[in-house]
């Protein structure tokens, strides 16, 4: 595996691991881990700047989707400072996937996330 990719794999492992905190002193933590202090989210349900933001929203998602979790589904794709991937939101009872997306983010110097530019493919209705 090449040093840049490397790279792109480890953000994407810290994206994921923020996004299935459990309980917010964790959740602080693995966002600070994943995201530059001024980094962004936006997806078509979103647009966030900074931790506090990020958070708020990763929060936001446990409380509409309890006993889900986010799951990378394929490989991390990369060049430069980009990287981008699909996932998936899973009901951890039963295995189903009502949500599923792809996003593209952009790294910082330091390896953590600078921008985060989400697409979502599928979203139940009502949702």
């Amino acid at each position: 595996m090449s040093a840049n990719q490397n790279r792109y794999e480890t953000a994407v492992t810290r994206y994921f691991e923020a996004w299935n905190a459990d309980g917010e002193e964790a959740l602080t933590k693995a966002v600070t881990a994943a995201w530059t202090g001024d980094g962004t989210y936006t997806d078509p349900l979103a647009d966030v700047r900074g931790h506090d933001g990020i958070a708020a929203v990763i929060a936001a998602a446990h409380e509409q989707f309890p006993g889900f979790e986010f799951r990378l589904t394929g490989a991390v794709d990369g060049h430069h400072d980009l990287a981008r991937f699909g996932w998936e939101l899973v009901a951890v009872a039963d295995g189903s996937a009502p949500v599923v997306g792809f996003d593209v983010v952009t790294l910082g110097d330091d390896g953590r996330i600078r921008s985060v530019h989400g697409f979502l493919d599928r979203v139940p209705a009502g949702a």
